[in-house]
């Protein structure tokens, strides 16, 4: 279910999963990728 939503936010946003996950990536910095990932997807979710 989680995956899917973040396929979902990438193509909204007219990019790959692995598009999104380099720009959560190039923004995160002390946190891991994979929690970064998470909050990213419930923010998302949690501002609807």
């Amino acid at each position: 279910m989680f995956w899917r939503a973040f396929r979902d936010i990438a193509a909204a946003e007219g990019t790959t999963i692995n598009g999104l996950a380099a720009e959560i990536d190039a923004g995160r910095g002390d946190v891991g990728l994979a929690s970064a990932i998470r909050v990213f997807v419930l923010r998302r979710f949690m501002n609807r």
